[in-house]
């Protein structure tokens, strides 16, 4: 195996502007991947995110006592597709909405606790339980008004999928095309070679001998591409973190878990290896007869 690789690195050396090119656009393709997977990660994440939070808030009439919001919440509690419910008193309302508007004094001035209404917070297991639950709260007489934000989680399950088909579309076509690129580059090599490897042959060379060298010259392509996009994609997430902190808000995703950038570094090493790998296998298949 050791003089596979000396043969493998006489190879790279010998023709670096190809081993440029094939680095190059392994690069391009695990850059792609990379980034697919981390906003593919980070918009799944947002999405549990906005699920986990009180789904359906029930704002009660003025004069509303704590046994008629109980027996709403017992109601509501005993429903299978309820997950929690949380009561927020009109002190508790005033004391969000000041932290909300801290910045702004002016907003703060004229609001006390007895212009805001008390309400409900309610959680369901799924977003299409949203509506139904939300429905049968209405119907109270101690009810004045049911938010229901179904428009963002469904607008963000939307994204996720449309992420997940064009992201996957795009890597897919990538991967394809690199596997192609990694084929014909190591086919050129070949018959540049051909009366060297026909030479081996003849003094009794293997098969193996021969196949071996172009099999890890391809993998060497595909291991530069996936370090050398996952390193940058790592100084980049490092450098835009502070500004990406605060445009995302509470959704708190990031700094991306060092744990999981190294699963991600080891999933695209996989990869570049059988990339590189069936690339170069198709090329010594189709070139050397082997």
């Amino acid at each position: 195996m050791s003089r596979s690789f000396e043969f493998a690195k006489r190879n790279i050396r010998r023709t670096p502007i190809q081993a440029i090119a094939a680095s190059m656009v392994m690069f391009l393709t695990f850059f792609a991947l990379l980034a697919f997977l981390l906003v593919a990660a980070g918009s799944q994440q947002a999405l549990r995110f906005f699920e986990s939070k009180p789904q359906i808030i029930v704002f009660f009439k003025e004069g509303t006592t704590d046994q008629d919001v109980s027996t709403i919440e017992n109601a509501l509690k005993a429903e299978a597709r309820v997950i929690a419910t949380k009561f927020v008193s009109k002190q508790e309302a005033l004391e969000i909405y000041r932290e909300k508007n801290k910045n702004d004094p002016t907003l703060l001035e004229l609001v006390t606790a007895n212009i805001l209404p008390a309400s409900l917070e309610v959680s369901t297991k799924s977003p299409d339980d949203l509506k139904p639950i939300a429905q049968i709260v209405s119907k109270e007489p101690v009810v004045s008004e049911v938010i229901v934000p179904v428009d963002v989680i469904e607008t963000l399950t939307a994204i996720t999928t449309i992420i997940r088909l064009v992201g996957g579309s795009i890597v897919g076509f990538l991967l394809i095309f690199s596997m192609l690129v990694i084929l014909m580059i190591i086919g050129f090599k070949i018959r540049l070679r051909r009366g060297e490897i026909e030479t081996m042959r003849l003094l009794g060379a293997s098969s193996s001998f021969v196949r071996n060298p172009f099999i890890l010259e391809g993998m060497f392509y595909g291991v530069a591409g996936a370090v050398s996009s996952w390193i940058i994609i790592y100084i980049l997430l490092w450098y835009f973190t502070p500004f990406l902190q605060g445009y995302l808000g509470e959704v708190k995703m990031l700094p991306v878990n060092p744990v999981f950038m190294m699963a991600l570094l080891g999933v695209v090493l996989l990869m570049a290896c059988v990339i590189g790998g069936l690339g170069s296998l198709g090329a010594v298949r189709r070139y050397l007869k082997i």
